[in-house]
């Protein structure tokens, strides 16, 4: 096992820095840059003066020397400064960072307090009619547009009955580290959390159900019941158990969806994310922000993806090559 987490970990060298050049040269090659973006709303900004920057911070030297400077300074934690909000873009991240993964970790509980007894009952009681809700709610989730459905929310549920706020992570009146604060910070999550999970839940849903009413049909769950084993047993301790495990093998996958997921959500919602920021960064053409977001969230698709596989590898061992 240990030989399998050392290799997953090694392969990820290999992935990680092809990431950091896609995302570099793919930022370099984008229209514009960040001093564009900086004088963008100054009418008084000369060219002179722009060359003058650009040549300052090393925008004219060729793409292979911004990289490695770039990349060196990463590894160290260092991703630059933001040229529009005029801080270190770490301690612009570290005041985002834990809003979207609060977002992130509540969406994915809620997602799958929802789908996993959905995908239980519809597993169990296979054609009936609360498996034929349960289909069709997942037919919906599916299908529904994540902004249709997340603007759909927030007119409803802010605009007309008015019971949640319409934007922001917490109301800036409140004292921090109260329990009013705690509670206001639930109230401005409830909208978009509620928005991620009810579509999110239509995977495990699905994969539950289905795997279910495979279990049902294996030679052990018969065997079981010809030895007259009760029908509650034969279900919590042979078809859910085998059910459920693979479910934790996609853990990584889902934390990692979500955490990338998180865009829209932030962008509709007004919620002070990496998502939003991803967002107002690409519009201000500020670069430095960019390639940090995208070098962030695809270390933690890469991450997950390592986490899962070795949740499968407990899961079922017979995948490890060792």
């Amino acid at each position: 096992m240990l030989k399998f987490i050392l290799r997953r970990t090694l392969i990820m060298i290999p992935q990680l820095f092809l990431l950091s050049l896609i995302v570099f040269v793919l930022a370099k090659a984008m229209p514009g840059d960040a001093i564009t973006g900086a004088f963008a709303g100054d009418p008084n900004a000369t060219e002179e003066r722009k060359e003058e920057l650009r040549e300052k911070f090393g925008l004219n030297d060729p793409w292979y020397e911004q990289y490695g400077r770039w990349i060196g300074n990463a590894v160290q934690g260092d991703f630059g400064s933001s040229y529009m909000y005029k801080q270190p873009v770490t301690t612009l991240l570290a005041g985002k960072v834990g809003n979207t993964v609060l977002l992130a970790l509540f969406t994915l509980i809620i997602t799958y307090i929802i789908a996993i007894p959905l995908g239980i009952v519809a597993g169990r009681w296979t054609d009936t009619w609360a498996d034929k809700l349960i289909v069709t709610y997942n037919y919906f989730s599916f299908a529904t547009p994540l902004f249709v459905f997340s603007l759909l929310m927030l007119f409803l549920f802010s605009f007309i009955l008015g019971w949640f706020p319409i934007g922001g992570s917490v109301d800036i009146k409140i004292e921090e580290g109260t329990w009013d604060y705690i509670v206001s910070k639930m109230e401005h999550l409830f909208l978009p959390v509620m928005s991620g999970a009810l579509l999110a839940t239509f995977g495990t849903i699905q994969y539950l159900r289905n795997d279910i009413i495979d279990t049902k049909l294996k030679d052990f769950v018969k065997t079981a019941r010809a030895k007259g084993v009760p029908e509650r047993k034969v279900y919590t301790k042979h078809i859910l158990r085998n059910s459920l495990l693979p479910i934790a093998a996609f853990l990584g996958y889902e934390i990692a969806g979500l955490i990338g997921g998180s865009i829209f959500i932030e962008s509709i919602f007004s919620y002070p994310g990496l998502g939003q920021l991803f967002l107002t960064s690409i519009g201000a053409r500020d670069f430095t922000v960019v390639t940090a977001l995208v070098m962030i969230l695809g270390t933690a698709t890469i991450i997950g993806t390592m986490l899962s596989d070795i949740i499968l590898s407990i899961v079922d061992p017979r995948i490890r090559v060792e």
